[in-house]
């Protein structure tokens, strides 16, 4: 041993505690390890990613694959993190001794705790598959889902570090003078970029035409080769619906490009009844589409079925963005739409010496656009035969003598701000699979959650319905 080294030696050595902590110096810098506690996260870690994670495997609506349920678990964990780290920055601040609290004993609870919650949450998740004809999940479920679960995580957590030790190394005045740029350059960039990006997406989607579709020749169709509304202007959704079967339906629609404006779309769809001999039907549906255009092929079966095919359909496009976006951003539009439509129907035949029964259909969010072309309820039942909502978001569908069909595991039936302090009302669901307790926020998160696969469910369960859409379509 050199002198050096002998030196150093009783410095080190007395600093070296039993079994625990190790310090030592190299080139001047001391190093000091705490085995035990790099071997246990900070109690707020541990409390933050089992409390998220058995928030996250709560019971929910619908079952859900792997990949669906980490990035579940993956934001509700992120949140908690973020939440303990503001926790542990007043806890500081207040000179509360929150790392003094012992780290293994909470790590090990969080342990236990979140393969508890993996338990139950299997158990609950093949009580649904099994309502719902679904097959169950086994270990290989948690692999991938643990697979998923951690890699974004822990790229969300580096992110953040490295935000932190940016802000650091700028100080605060900077920092938010950056931050301050960033948002404005954000809402004059960014988000004008986003928002275009995605209307073209939306277009390009309703412009495609599926080569497996064949254009109708029955003069009875929109978009046959005699028809005012020609085949590429119908949209792809309108495309589907007037290719569908059976054959012996009258089926009008009119594309968002089938015309310049809504007087005129709407003044097309009455032409198009005229010439498809839709107003010698004895009965006429008006079918209001969702958001996308979309018009349930079950839903025409069944009210074909319904009327043994004495019956026209007729349906007007306004908008070529998902439901939810329509929802959100455009839902007055639906509203407008539904309401021309059905007033200029509803006028052009009453000019006729034998006008056709009267009925209207639409499901979720043309259940919100169909119901509000009636002022109250009494005025619903003067001037239709019948009305059908199916799936109506939020339950906000007008009755009156409507028949509603709203699946118990549909979560766009039970979505609301209000999940969050209520219980829903199911008053008129019916029962198709398990429904979980309600629990305060939880609930709220977890159908938020389920919304997302809302239409990947089996039909007759979640936001699918089936022919029953028009079957049971309410009579004059």
């Amino acid at each position: 041993m050199t002198r050096a080294n002998a030196a150093i030696a009783p410095a080190v050595r007395d600093r070296i505690t039993p079994a625990t902590e190790v310090a030592t110096t190299v080139a001047g810098v001391r190093f000091r390890s705490n085995w035990s506690e790099l071997r246990a996260p900070r109690v707020g870690t541990s409390a933050a990613v089992a409390g998220g994670t058995m928030v996250s495997l709560a019971p929910g609506l619908l079952p859900r694959t792997p990949s669906a349920q980490a990035i579940v678990t993956a934001v509700v964990v992120l949140i908690g993190l973020a939440v303990a780290a503001v926790v542990r920055m007043m806890l500081r601040w207040a000179r509360f001794g929150v790392e003094r609290l012992p780290r293994v004993p909470v790590a090990v609870a969080a342990v236990l705790l979140v393969g508890a919650a993996m338990g139950y949450a299997e158990h609950w998740q093949n009580t649904l598959r099994a309502a719902m004809g679904v097959g169950g999940i086994g270990p290989g479920y948690w692999v991938q889902w643990l697979a998923w679960t951690v890699p974004i995580v822990g790229v969300v957590v580096a992110i953040a570090r490295g935000v932190r030790w940016a802000v650091r190394r700028l100080g605060r005045v900077r920092s938010v003078a950056a931050g301050v740029a960033l948002v404005v350059a954000g809402q004059m960039v960014l988000v004008p970029t986003v928002v275009e990006w995605r209307r073209g997406a939306y277009a390009a989607a309703n412009s495609y035409v599926d080569p497996d579709l064949v254009q109708p020749d029955s003069p009875t169709r929109s978009g046959s080769p005699v028809s005012m509304a020609s085949w590429p202007s119908l949209g792809a959704q309108g495309r589907r619906f007037v290719a569908g079967t059976p054959a012996r339906t009258v089926r009008v629609y009119v594309g968002l490009n089938s015309a310049a404006d809504l007087d005129a779309r709407v003044a097309l769809a009455v032409r198009e009844l005229e010439r498809t001999g839709g107003l010698q039907r004895r009965n006429l549906v008006v079918t209001v589409p969702t958001g996308s255009g979309w018009i349930d092929s079950d839903a025409a079966k069944g009210l074909d079925a319904r009327f043994g095919g004495d019956v026209a359909l007729v349906g007007l496009q306004y908008s070529d963005a998902p439901s939810w976006v329509t929802f959100v951003f455009g839902r007055a539009a639906a509203e407008e739409s539904a309401r021309a439509l059905f007033r200029a129907v509803e006028q052009r035949i009453s000019t006729l010496p034998e006008p056709p029964k009267l009925y209207i259909y639409g499901q979720s969010l043309g259940a919100l656009g169909g119901s509000a072309v009636f002022a109250d309820d009494a005025d619903q039942d003067r001037r239709t035969c019948g009305a059908l909502w199916a799936g109506p978001p939020a339950a906000q569908a007008r009755h009156g003598r409507a028949m509603v069909l709203a699946n118990a595991s549909d979560p766009v039936v039970r979505w609301s701000p209000s999940l969050l302090w209520r219980a829903p009302d199911l008053t008129g669901t019916r029962p198709d699979a398990p429904v979980p307790q309600w629990i305060p926020v939880v609930s709220f998160l977890q159908t938020s959650a389920d919304l997302l696969g809302a239409l990947d469910a089996p039909a007759g369960h979640g936001h699918r319905y089936g022919v029953d859409q028009g079957t049971v379509l309410p009579g004059c």
